[in-house]
């Protein structure tokens, strides 16, 4: 079994939720009300989500998250 790191990109919402989007999976996302119970569902989803994937993965090598700030 092959061990694999995502990197994660954890959001909130405006009604509280915490919103879990793993960009190297595609249309693989969850959503929970405590950050611990995200974490859970991020690795049942990321499970999931390569079982799928599997035979066309291709992990890339995770350099960093920059947020850009604009003003239009």
């Amino acid at each position: 079994m092959k061990n694999y790191s995502f990197p994660v990109v954890i959001e909130q919402d405006e009604d509280g939720l915490y919103i879990g989007i793993v960009p190297d999976l595609k249309g693989c996302h969850t959503q929970a009300r405590t950050l611990g119970e995200l974490e859970k569902r991020l690795k049942e989803v990321i499970s999931l989500c390569l079982d799928v994937e599997r035979k066309r993965f291709h992990q890339n090598k995770f350099i960093g998250l920059h947020q850009i700030e604009l003003r239009a």
